[in-house]
């Protein structure tokens, strides 16, 4: 896929949203889930930023950070519905945004184990808060939030593969940007 296909590609992805006039309207269950991600330039940036850093990965962990990450994911989610607390939430969440924009913007390779557990870290805060979040039907909410998370992933590595061989420095530069809106939300 090339450049020309794939911007098109990803801008569709931010549409689902403009779609309901009258908010409120149907958003519970697989609704709410599928547009929370896109909700918030919190969650937005963190799960573009696991796809363009698992882009950057050698080939064994290309496909185990998102996995990871969305393991992860609905485990906070899990946690959060049974009650269970986890302190500094949007802490934890403004952090990982901060963190995933210097991996980016650095291009470091770090060992597998660290690599995934660092996912999995982050993903325990943001999957925390979209089960505060929840609405309607849990299992179709998680469902929805779950594949919005895989759809953002695929387009930050399918951007980040795309430019990557033409632009290396796209990549990193966006990754800079990232960090420096996760370094605002610490604010």
């Amino acid at each position: 896929m090339n450049t020309r296909h794939l911007l098109p590609l990803l801008a569709l992805t931010l549409l689902p949203g403009a779609a309901f006039a009258h908010p409120g309207h149907g958003e519970n269950g697989l609704t709410a889930g599928l547009l929370h991600p896109f909700g918030g330039l919190d969650h937005l940036l963190a799960m573009l930023a696991i796809g363009i850093w698992a882009a950057q990965q050698p080939r064994a962990l290309k496909l185990a950070v998102p996995a990871a990450f969305l393991a992860a994911l609905l485990g906070g989610f899990a946690l959060a519905v049974a009650g269970v607390g986890l302190p500094q939430v949007e802490t934890g969440i403004a952090l990982s945004v901060l963190l995933l924009g210097l991996l980016i913007a650095s291009a470091v390779r770090l060992p597998a184990a660290v690599s995934l557990v660092m996912a999995g870290t982050f993903a325990l805060f943001h999957g925390h808060a979209h089960g505060l979040e929840a609405s309607g039907s849990l299992a179709a909410f998680a469902a929805g939030f779950l594949a919005a998370s895989l759809s953002l992933h695929l387009g930050g590595s399918l951007l980040a593969s795309a430019v990557q061989q033409r632009l290396p420095l796209l990549a990193r530069s966006a990754g800079a940007a990232i960090a420096a809106s996760g370094a605002l939300m610490m604010i």
